[in-house]
């Protein structure tokens, strides 16, 4: 028992390991395992800077080698993935790198172009304001002939921006016109839900329920709309429709309003900016026909905000120090060059939200935090959490 101890411990291990390469090959010392395979053990993605066209990913693959040898041989290639709703959002892979024995961060570079954003918000909304990431990495050996994947990462991301539009409370709504006395109108009631997604739009069905109070009849003639994400205007218009709400009666009124999907790249860029926060805002106006006097009225009690935030990675709270904290490194030597390849968008979001209809009234939806915990060659458990 102590001399197997002593040839397979220490220097002893390494020369036999020696022996066995140039006897029977790296390949062949794979085979019969006395070369043991390379994992990865994490990866972290961070969002690294953004400008009008695209977004930098930054990417450290955790690369586990349990040899007592370096594991370059002719070079490992190291490649990952990220999906949202099935849609590619960014794509990279390095050759030629080396590590050393122990755990090594191989570091990637790639950018995410803007400009696809709205594939990625069409899937949100038509999936009822929820994604599903998933983070997929390999390590490939030519020498070895293996792929060697990495633990699977998957994190769902739900927002909820419309369910604290629907209200029961009373609103007055007030001409200010010496030809109409105020309150000229109640809003008694509102609600919203999605409507149809396009590549081009995205739908969002009001619903208000008015009170007429005057003797005489209001016409709604026209319901303008303007919609924005931190100032961002991503949608603006007027319904068709026109309401006649009959003296002293209650009539419900439907309007269908839009957000133009190719204004969200712009949005995505102020997102980023604040640190993955979104303050949406629908501003209202009507022209009523009241008393033989048409006037343009601003809804003000109407006015729709509601502040959001999302943490794609499950990151956004950790330093950089605290993301390696738990690891055993090495710097990973690089005898290639990297090439990044650019894919689609990204996005969404798990929200603090803050609502009103004309009162001060604010809702809080809990964050949801997606663990995936998935078992490495190692037997280590590899755990994903963050504010959603």
């Amino acid at each position: 028992m102590g001399l197997t101890s002593a040839l397979f411990g220490g220097k002893l291990r390494i020369a036999l390991v020696a022996l066995v390469l140039v006897a029977a090959g790296v390949g062949g010392a794979y085979a019969t395992g006395v070369i043991g395979a390379p994992s990865v053990d994490r990866v972290d993605n961070r969002f690294a800077g953004v400008n009008s066209t695209e977004t930098v990913i930054e990417t450290d693959l955790y690369v586990s080698n349990p040899n007592p040898l370096s594991a370059n041989l002719s070079g490992l290639e190291v490649d990952y993935g990220v999906e949202m709703n099935g849609i590619q959002m960014a794509t990279g892979e390095k050759e030629g790198v080396a590590i050393g024995r122990g755990t090594s961060a191989v570091p990637l570079r790639t950018t995410l172009e803007n400009e696809r954003i709205p594939e990625w918000w069409v899937s949100h909304i038509q999936n009822g304001e929820h994604t599903d990431l998933v983070v997929d990495a390999n390590v490939s050996s030519e020498t070895l002939g293996q792929t060697f994947k990495a633990p699977e990462i998957t994190r769902s991301i739900d927002t909820d921006l419309l369910s604290a539009f629907n209200s029961t409370e009373t609103r007055e709504i007030d001409a200010d016109s010496p030809v109409v006395s105020d309150p000229v109108l109640y809003v008694n009631e509102t609600s919203a839900e999605w409507g149809e997604s396009t590549s081009e739009r995205t739908a969002l069905e009001l619903t208000f329920v008015v009170h007429n109070p005057k003797p005489y009849p209001i016409a709604v003639s026209e319901l303008g709309y303007d919609i924005s994400m931190n100032d961002v205007d991503v949608g603006e218009g007027t319904t068709n429709s026109e309401y006649v709400i009959s003296p002293q009666s209650t009539e419900t009124i439907e309007a269908t309003t839009y957000i133009q999907n190719d204004k969200l790249d712009e949005w995505w860029v102020s997102h980023l900016e604040r640190d993955q926060t979104t303050d949406l805002r629908i501003d209202f106006y009507a022209n009523l026909d009241a008393g033989g006097t048409t006037l343009r009225v601003p809804l003000d009690p109407l006015t729709y905000e509601k502040t959001f935030e999302t943490d794609i990675f499950g990151n956004k709270a950790a330093s950089a120090g605290n993301e390696t904290a738990t690891e055993t490194t090495t710097t990973p030597t690089e005898t290639a060059t990297e090439t990044a390849t650019t894919s689609t968008a990204t996005a969404t979001e798990t929200s603090t939200d803050t609502a009103t209809a004309t009162t001060t009234t604010t809702t809080t939806t809990a964050a949801t935090a997606e663990t995936t915990t998935t078992t490495s060659d190692g037997g280590t458990t590899t755990t994903d959490d963050g504010l959603l």
